[in-house]
């Protein structure tokens, strides 16, 4: 039994398994579908169990020989996608509630430190925004116009905010957080993303935390908050050449 639930899982094999399967060998499988977006004509998710998932559109698959020919493992295809100079972005770690989580998120109580914000914030969001670097700005992608907002307080000084934005037709909404330098170590983070999950959960959508494998401090943020390592999703880099 999967711990995420229905709507997280139908959701990636809609994404992955929509097509046409091409090959199924051990734990790959490798799926075609002419309807992937330019900016998502190759993907790769590893999935918590060890499984991955390829899918392609079907003139990438035939210029790169990936027909359902026995054989076929991930450091295969991998090495077919750099001979045929396809890069693919860096990889992102995706974490959800796991159900089990989720019921106890539902039950907690409010922290006063913490509310939601909106437009009458401006002036206190401006000055937490002029308080970070720009580079933590770009990385975070918290904004005070996106569809949720939340933040924590130390006295009257907002000093952490979360900011959601839900992907187009989806029940899946990402989450952006931010922290000043000054207010790290204290528990803001976490329980802002608890916060703001507990509220979107509240409204039928499923939190969604991604960041970069290699940004060990924000996956170790999302494990404190109680989130559940769904695996890790590559697309294609806007570095290959659009022909592919």
């Amino acid at each position: 039994m999967s711990l995420f639930s229905h709507e997280i899982e139908n959701f990636w094999q809609a994404a992955f398994l929509g097509g046409e399967i091409r090959c199924r060998e051990g734990k790959l499988t490798l799926a075609v579908n002419p309807a992937l977006s330019e900016d998502r004509r190759v993907m790769l998710l590893a999935t918590a169990d060890g499984h991955t998932s390829a899918v392609m559109t079907p003139a990438l698959a035939d210029q790169l020989d990936l027909g359902s020919g026995q054989g076929l493992t991930e450091q295969v295809l991998r090495q077919k996608l750099r001979d045929g100079q396809v890069a693919l972005h860096g990889a992102d770690y995706v974490f959800y509630f796991s159900e089990a989580t989720k019921r106890v998120l539902l039950e907690e109580a409010p922290v006063h430190t913490l509310r939601q914000l909106t437009a009458a914030d401006e002036a206190v969001f401006a000055e937490f925004q002029a308080a970070v670097s720009e580079q933590d700005l770009d990385d975070a992608y918290v904004e005070l116009d996106h569809w949720l907002v939340f933040g924590a307080f130390e006295g009257e000084r907002l000093v952490c905010a979360a900011s959601m934005y839900p992907w187009e037709g989806q029940k899946l909404a990402d989450m952006g957080v931010l922290t000043l330098a000054s207010s790290r170590g204290r528990g803001h983070a976490s329980r802002v993303v608890r916060a703001i999950s507990r509220h979107a959960c509240g409204l039928g959508y499923q939190p969604q935390y991604r960041c970069q494998v290699d940004n060990q401090v924000s996956a170790a943020l999302a494990r404190t908050a109680g989130l559940s390592q769904f695996g890790t999703w590559e697309v294609i880099s806007p570095d290959s050449a659009e022909s592919l």
